[in-house]
């Protein structure tokens, strides 16, 4: 499994400008030899000058700590937020789905109200950033020590072509996702799978059964009344040999912010 952006990332690209025509002189305009120089000249001046104002802006955005995203619990460091590039969300209603998990419990989201609940979307054949997700949803249950009752974790499988019950649960026994007492791994007919998906806005690229499937890394955090409240966006590092990896610390900062999170949100719900 590879991911893709996450919901709050986009990518730009701009066009080469056209190649300026041949124009004869006008009122105004330089002629010859000596006009040209004097208008090479000027536009030398200008872009030195731009050149300079672009590296000083650069400089000073790069030496300047990035701002605190608006709407943060307390709890969580401006440092960890930005990690998790953590943003607060409207608190609309989560998109409700009726799934089936690990155990063969087929049920609604709407049956967790009540709950805090922390949502992923994982490959129950995934070698990449999926076990690392996997290792912060156990950390965190263990860093929420009692309030951990108030939480739900769950995901919602991408992959249509491991789409059985059977192999929600042995990527759960795997992961030692099922330690949690309130893990949730849900699949489903391909449809409604898919419905999901578009209504958390995850892509997801499956072109066959053998490739790898490529989908939108997101963690979504739902407070007890079943609304929205902040989007995460998990990550993952590579070595040279391509196989993904999280330093230990980073792995632990993650389950520390999940946890300050969820935590946060039950103590909300009282």
């Amino acid at each position: 499994m590879t991911t893709s952006a996450t919901p709050g990332q986009q990518s730009a690209g701009g066009g080469a400008a056209g190649k300026p025509g041949q124009q004869d002189s006008g009122p105004g305009r330089p002629a010859g030899p000596a006009g040209r120089l004097l208008v090479l000249g000027a536009i030398a001046v200008v872009i030195t000058v731009a050149v300079a104002v672009a590296a000083f802006v650069v400089v000073r955005h790069r030496g300047a700590a990035a701002p605190r995203p608006s709407g943060i619990p307390a709890s969580v460091s401006t440092g960890l937020a930005n990690e998790m590039l953590l943003t607060p969300l409207p608190h609309d209603q989560a998109p409700g789905f009726t799934l089936t998990d690990q155990a063969g419990r087929t049920m609604p989201l709407s049956a967790l109200r009540g709950k805090v609940v922390v949502l992923e979307f994982m490959d129950p054949h995934c070698t990449d950033i999926c076990p690392i997700v996997s290792q912060e949803f156990v950390d965190a249950y263990h860093k929420l020590g009692p309030a951990a009752r108030n939480v739900a974790f769950i995901a919602i499988n991408v992959n249509q072509y491991h789409a059985s019950v059977a192999d929600m649960a042995a990527y759960s026994r795997q992961e030692a996702l099922n330690t949690i007492p309130g893990w949730h791994f849900f699949t489903g007919p391909v449809p409604a799978l898919k419905t999901a998906w578009r209504d958390y806005n995850i892509a997801v690229e499956a072109p066959n059964p053998d490739a790898d499937i490529v989908h939108t890394s997101a963690l979504y955090f739902i407070d007890a009344q079943g609304r929205e409240a902040f989007l995460a966006s998990p990550m993952v590092d590579h070595t040279k040999k391509g196989t993904a990896y999280l330093p230990a610390k980073q792995i632990a900062q993650w389950a520390t912010g999940i946890a300050l999170i969820a935590h946060h949100l039950a103590a909300q719900a009282g």
